[in-house]
Order: C-alpha cells, then structure tokens, then sequence
C-alpha cells in the first residue's frame, strides 16, 4: 500500500487547465482515469490528508504508485478523451455500467438492394435503420408480423432469399401476402425499398398521415363498391391501430427524448433508460454496477450518457436527454452530444406535466431493478462463497480459490490436438479471460504430455509478464523493457487454483509443468470423469466431495466449460483441415488470388493442367507466383474421380470448385 504523497506531484508542476488524469499503480497499470476543468485543483484534492477522503477514494490513491495528466484545450476535448481511455484501459477503479442482457432491436436494413427487416443484437452497424432496443425479441416479432400485412418488407436470410430466386417460387409468407417476393421479380428493387421506407416511417412516428391516406383509400373504394380493396384496407388500419397499442403514447406532443433515472445505495447504482420516440416508448433498457469509486448521482448521469452515447451518431442521439441531476460540465456535456447528433441536443431536468410523471416512472423501475439485483446477487455470492469455502477446505488451501484456471485436451484420435483454459473470477466464468492452445511439440495422442506443454506455456507467459512488469526477476537472462502502456495483459495474472480434466496423470502432469518452472503457489487438482473424484499432487487417494456439495459443483461446471471450450476450437480446425486443398498450402497466396485462379479456370484440375505461361494470364499472378502454383499442385497427388452415391457413376470435373476448399476429385486431402 503506496502512500500518496510519495509520488505527489511539486508544487508548481500541475497546470492550471482543462485535461484528463491517470492514476498508475506499482506496476504500471491503469487503474482511475478522471478530467477536471482545473488539473491542479481537481488533483489537490487527491493529496490531502487520507483520513479525510471517501473510503473509495482513500483506497485508489493508496493503490496508485503514480500519476500522469493530459492537458487539453476544452471541457469538450477532456470528455471525449476520458470516454477514450475508459474504454482503452479498463480502469478498476472506474464506474463502468454493463448491460444486464444483450437488448434486441428492431433493424432494417436498408445497406442492401432489398432492404430487410429482423431482430438484431450487438453493435450497431452501418447503413441499417435500428428501432428499440426492446426488452424481448418476441414483442419486436409481434409487431413486426402485424405490419408485415400493410408493408410486405422482406424478412428472409439470404439463404432462403437465393434459394427462392433459383427455384422461381417465393417462400410461405409470399403466399400468404406478407411478403412482396421480391425474389421472384413481383416488385421491382425500387418499389421494394419504397416498402421499407415506409415501415420505416411508420415505425419513426409518423403514423397519422399514413393511417389517414388509408383510411381514404378506404372510402373511396366503398363508394366506388370495390368492396374487397376496402375489406382489405379496413384489415390493414386494424392492424395499423394494434401495433400502435403496443406502444401507449406517454408524451402528447409526440417528444423525441431518452429519459434516464438511477436508483442507489452505497455499494450499488442501477440506471433505467425510457426510449421514447414520436411520444411513444419505443425501447427500455438498464444497468447495474458496483460503486467502485465515490461519485453522487450527478456523477453517474454522466458516466450513463458517456456509455448511452459514446458510439452512436445522428438520430440515435434523441433531441431531448431528461435526467434526475444535471452533471458538473453540463454545457461540455451538452456540447458533445450536440456534435455526435449534428444538432442541438437539450439535457435538462423535468419540472413539471407529462415528462416528470413518466421520470417518476422510470425512476420506479430503476428502484425495483436495483431491489431484484440484490435478491439475486445475494442469494448467488452466498451460494458461490460457501462453493469456494468447501474447496478451499476440501483441498487445504490458505484461502478461497477467488480465480480458478481449468485446463482440457482435446483432439480426434490423435488429430488436430488442442487444448482450452477457461478462467472463474469469483465463482463466474470470465470469458474475456479464456485461452486456446494447439499442441506443437509433438504428433500424436497423448493426453499427459500435451497437458504438460500447455500448462507450461501458460505459466511461461506469465512469468514473462511479471519480468515486464518488474514484478519478477527473471534467472534465465531474459531483460527487455517493461511495459508502460498500462493495458492489462494476457497472462498477467496467476490462478490460486488450477483445475484439469483427468485424474492422476493429468495432475502429476501440470504439477510438474509448474515445479519446473519454480512455482509454488498455486494449487493443481483434477477432476476426474468417471466417479467426479477430486485428485491432488502425489496423492493415491482421491478426495470425494460430496454430491450435494456446492463446491463439486462448482468444480463441474469448471470442468465441463473447459470441455466445452476445447471441443469448440478442435471442430473448428477439423472442420478447416478437411476444407483445405493444395492452393491452401501455396505460401503468399490470399483468398482473392485463389479464387481468381479457380474462376479462371474452372476447376483445380484444369488449373493443375494449365502452363506456367497460362498461369500467368491470371490477373494479379506474376510468373514467380504462377511457378510457385504449378510447383504445388504437381506435388499434390490428386484423388480419385467423384461419384455420385445415388447413381454410382462417376462425375465428371468440369463444375468449377469453390475457392479455398477442396473438391473430391482434385484436390489432396
């Protein structure tokens, strides 16, 4: 623990100005990154008297080891450039908001000739319209099949979409009317987008002009007594009106807005998000998180809006921001959303009428979210506590296991031999954390040797990063410079258990992989299969866990993610090796050349057959590359002839082959 005024700035050095801080600790991690109007007044406030800071506060500062300032021009600069190194570094110390699930929206996709309309998560890409984001995908679908009626968008995969195409007849919902088929030439691709157009539109707000043109057309076709046109038109305002009532108007004046309320307590904060557009609640969204630094209300209105709007641009950014408090930089704030909108963008607090009623609301959710995330987080910390506590007890350690490393081999039947390491923080699996090995120092099956390599070379990178680091002195002569760039690194931090699938072996295996390396600090069991017995180092007794033992389920879980894992990246290799052919093995030639190579030729026999000179007449293949090609594909033997299983004649080679992948009759395996 660093005392703060050991590496307190001189008086004079801190700059009276505009700019964004970061605090390092001992080993030059980034762990807090402020801004402040007034460097040197804000990080005074750092270097008083430790007793007197927030506890929070009090613990950051006697982590740190180090501090270092950017000196910007403008409130705006220092905002964007925090929002910058937050997500660069991954302070811990830092308010960092997570969603609770991935929320679905509403996308159209108006970036492809026949726009289509479907449920998407994730970032958002470019040139798709996005509506919501919506609590459930069900409610998006509902909506979505009740519209499809009135505008008959395309909802298809690209699949299916070809596939219609080839075979000249659309899908069901072209049948039915719900789909306009522009796969089968029904609409053209212009009237087509003017579908999509539309459904957007509609979906943006502006209902009334569209409800009353039909409702027109209506009348009209009733007195002219085209009584189906108008049954029908009758049909599509209903459905019209019922997508609308999945959405109740909260502001009369059809107001763009996000409003934002947060519930807290002293350890915690949930945030809740109203998306309301056209005066409807459009999306409804929230966070939970830890209040890892002090920071009041206001503090975390502008961390929300910095994780809200950070990477969105134009519409997306709603006209109207309402919030419970209004941050320190409010016009700096303002500001910037005003340039990732183009236009101006009020952020203010509601005082009165239909705004603060629906503020009320949101608020109310917030409280209600933050009450159901403590009920479930207690009852799970209890459970995963008392599952660290029966391991570390079972298995006679110092401490509870808080980061747990388990290790899996898998191949098929000596081929394609991998291995997984998945990380739990906590009791909880920390995928950012996993990692994926191929075994390279030797062919073949066995499980013992490879789980000695891979262990070896996890520990071996961790040593490495402690030499960086200056944590560890490295025996072998090993030096370099230590890192400073204050990222968290791939191995930089050891395990206090490592877990591998197997029994004795296996353990002995890792144990030795760890002994060797000189370390003698974290603990290695495994858990084997047959009888989910627990073994350790040098033992010839398992330790059995009881069944109902949450540590054994733990450990389970542990294990079988691991097992997950390995099998995942062994059939993504398999299923590569068996795809690949001889142009695959060619050095320095890309996807694009071997495609161009088969599209000219037609298939990997012809081109195994053409000249070097012939070769040549590729484009973008030059004679050195063309005798590479020809040298490769003489050294490949190829199969036998194709045969088709159903006729059990042989086929001909004459269809071109997909490039990058392997035909059956010209290509070696």
């Amino acid at each position: 623990m660093a005392d703060p005024s050991s590496y307190r700035p001189q008086p004079g050095q801190i700059p009276d100005s505009p700019g964004v801080y970061r605090f390092r600790d001992e080993h030059r991690r980034v762990i807090y990154v402020g801004k402040a109007k007034s460097l040197r007044q804000r990080l005074a406030n750092y270097f008083q008297d430790v007793a007197g800071l927030h506890p929070r506060t009090a613990t950051m500062v006697t982590t740190a080891a180090s501090v270092e300032w950017t000196v910007v021009s403008t409130e705006v600069e220092a905002l964007q450039l925090e929002y910058s190194w937050i997500k660069e570094y991954d302070p811990r110390f830092n308010v960092k908001y997570r969603d609770d699930k991935s929320y679905p929206s509403l996308a159209v996709t108006l970036n492809e000739e026949y726009p289509r309309v479907q449920v998407m998560r994730g970032p958002k890409k470019k040139g798709v319209r996005y509506f919501g984001p919506y609590a459930h995908a069900w409610a998006i679908r509902e909506t979505v099949d009740l519209m499809l009626r009135v505008f008959p968008v395309r909802t298809c995969s690209a699949g299916v979409f070809k596939r219609s195409a080839q075979i000249g007849r659309p899908c069901l919902l072209g049948y039915i009317g719900k789909c306009s088929a522009p796969c089968v030439g029904r609409v053209t691709p212009e009237e087509h987008r003017e579908l999509a157009e539309d459904f957007c539109d509609f979906m943006a707000g502006r209902t009334g002009a569209y409800l009353s043109r039909l409702e027109k057309e209506m009348h009209i076709a009733a007195e002219d007594m085209e009584y189906e046109k108008a049954a029908r038109l009758r049909d599509d305002i209903g459905a019209l009106r019922r997508a609308m009532e999945k959405n109740a108007v909260v502001l009369a004046d059809a107001t763009d807005a996000d409003l934002i309320a947060v519930a807290e307590d002293e350890l915690e904060a949930a945030v809740q998000i109203f998306h309301v557009r056209g005066g409807r609640v459009r999306g409804q969204r929230g966070w939970v998180t830890d209040k890892v630094e002090a920071v009041d209300t206001a503090g975390l209105v502008e961390h929300a809006l910095q994780q809200l709007y950070g990477e969105e641009k134009g519409e997306s950014v709603p006209k109207e921001v309402l919030v419970p408090a209004l941050p320190e930089d409010t016009p700096a704030l303002t500001q910037w959303l005003a340039e990732r909108r183009g236009s101006q963008v009020s952020l203010r607090i509601p005082q009165r009428g239909d705004k603060k009623a629906l503020m009320e609301t949101v608020h109310r959710n917030a409280q209600q979210s933050l009450a159901l995330h403590k009920t479930k987080r207690a009852s799970d910390l209890t459970t995963r506590s008392r599952a660290l506590e029966e391991i570390a007890e079972a298995l006679e350690l110092d401490g509870a296991p808080l980061r747990i490393e388990c290790f899996d081999i898998s191949h098929l039947q000596g081929d394609d031999v991998v291995a997984s390491m998945v990380v739990f923080e906590d009791g909880l699996a920390r995928k950012s954390e996993y990692r994926r090995f191929q075994v390279k120092s030797f062919e073949g099956q066995d499980d013992v040797r490879s789980m000695h390599e891979v262990v070896s070379r996890r520990f071996r990178r961790y040593l490495v990063e402690k030499s960086r680091t200056g944590e560890w002195d490295p025996q072998d002569g090993e030096d370099g410079p230590p890192e400073v760039d204050g990222k968290p690194k791939r191995f930089a931090y050891p395990p206090q258990l490592v877990v591998v699938d197997g029994g004795q072996p296996q353990v002995a295996a890792a144990k030795r992989a760890l002994d060797e390396l000189g370390i003698d600090d974290v603990a290695v069991c495994g858990l084997a299969k047959r009888l989910e017995e627990v073994w350790l180092p040098g033992e010839d007794d398992p330790v059995v866990l009881p069944r109902t033992s949450e540590g054994l389920y733990l450990l389970q879980r542990v294990r079988d993610e691991a097992h997950r894992f390995a099998i995942q990246y062994q059939r993504s290799k398999r299923g590569k090796r068996l795809k690949s052919g001889p142009l695959d093995e060619v050095p320095g030639l890309g996807e694009s050349r071997k495609q161009a190579l088969v599209k000219h030729f037609g298939s990997v026999k012809k081109l195994r057959q053409a000249t070097i000179d012939q070769i040549c007449e590729v484009p973008g293949i030059g004679r050195k590359t063309a005798e590479t090609v020809a040298a490769a594909l003489a050294g490949a033997v190829p199969a036998g002839p194709a045969v088709n299983t159903a006729t059990g004649e042989i086929i001909e080679d004459e269809t071109p082959a997909p490039a990058g992948a392997s035909s059956e009759r010209g290509t070696e395996q």
